[in-house]
């Protein structure tokens, strides 16, 4: 009998963690691969934005304090997290981060709706509905609707803890299963942590999703949790609270995960997954660009006892696994998911 390559047993590793329908984690990765700006862009944007008029002394100094780490080149997430701005320096923030995110967003939903299969996330979750799971689950930091337009092109429901229509309250039951004519619906669970571009709040703490919403709503705010210091706050407030439950519960839930473009920097979304990579030795699968310190520490570090990873390299891209962790080279770019999926599951559709 041959003796399997280092492709061969990848292959059949990833292939096997998709038959289990993971959960599917999205980092900003996923986005940037679609035209989103990543941190980068975001934080240059920040940094060269008119502060508005009226901030007190205090505020300026922080702001000042701000922008002068991000121009020695401290990292957006750092650089907010050394500072305190105030309460509505973060709503001036999160309205800046919306304005700048929301015309890539609809540029995404502009090609999904040239070409239903624009996005190579659409093919996965018809993949993973083709059988006799009713639910996906898919755990994101992002802001952006790529998920949920990748669901609609698949022809299947979306739930985000919000009910339906134009004007969109919270779902009384976050884990209520969508139902049709009596059936329950096929339907992708995206669970945003940290908000999305269609959430607001106004001054009484209502709190609607307005999806068709070019502006923010007058007397509304932009319910999105930016980098920084606040973010750890924030989330013990609603919907994040409920949000994070339903997460927690789907990655406890998981037998397995698949990562696309994400960093492992958030401690919102990867403390079950770590716990359960460890004790359980559930299977993990990512794929992105590049590797980041982070996520190299924890493949790494003996807490993730079985996963594949790949990323970007010269011959096609670079795997690595548990069975082999100084790599090896594919002569293929597998770390892009439309590659990834064409040599996993074989088919376009």
């Amino acid at each position: 009998m041959a003796v399997k390559s280092d492709a061969d047993i990848a292959q059949e590793f990833a292939q096997s963690a998709l038959s289990v329908t993971p959960v599917i984690i999205l980092g900003s990765g996923a986005s940037a691969a679609h035209g989103v700006p990543g941190m980068g862009a975001l934080a240059a944007h920040l940094s060269s934005a008119s502060r508005p008029g009226g901030w007190t002394a205090e505020e300026n100094s922080e702001w000042a304090s701000f922008l002068g780490r991000i121009k020695a080149g401290t990292d957006l997430e750092n650089a907010l997290q050394a500072v305190r701005p105030s309460e509505r320096q973060t709503m001036h923030i999160a309205g800046l981060t919306r304005d700048f995110l929301l015309p890539s967003d609809l540029a995404a939903l502009a090609s999904v709706l040239a070409d239903r299969n624009a996005l190579p996330l659409t093919r996965l979750y018809r993949h993973l509905f083709d059988s006799t799971h009713t639910t996906v689950h898919v755990v994101t930091p992002n802001y952006d609707r790529l998920a949920e337009y990748a669901a609609d092109a698949a022809d299947v429901s979306t739930f985000t803890g919000f009910n339906h229509g134009y004007l969109q309250t919270r779902a009384r039951d976050a884990n209520t299963p969508l139902t049709v004519n009596g059936r329950q619906s096929r339907t992708v669970a995206v669970w945003k942590v940290h908000g999305s571009l269609d959430w607001f709040q106004d001054a009484a703490n209502q709190i609607v999703g307005v999806r068709s919403a070019l502006r923010v709503p007058a007397k509304y705010t932009p319910l999105m949790i930016t980098p920084g210091i606040d973010k750890y706050r924030l989330t013990h407030g609603e919907p994040f609270r409920t949000i994070l439950s339903c997460s927690d519960r789907a990655l406890d839930n998981a037998r397995s995960y698949f990562c696309v473009g994400y960093g492992f920097n958030d401690e919102h979304v990867q403390t079950k997954l770590v716990e359960r990579c460890d004790r359980d030795s559930v299977p993990l699968v990512v794929v992105t660009k590049e590797l980041t310190p982070s996520a190299k520490a924890f493949l790494t570090g003996g807490r993730c006892r079985r996963y594949l990873a790949i990323e970007d390299s010269p011959p096609g891209a670079r795997a690595y696994m548990h069975q082999a962790p100084t790599g090896f080279d594919l002569d293929k770019p597998l770390w892009r998911l439309d590659y990834f999926l064409d040599h996993i599951i074989g088919t376009r559709a």
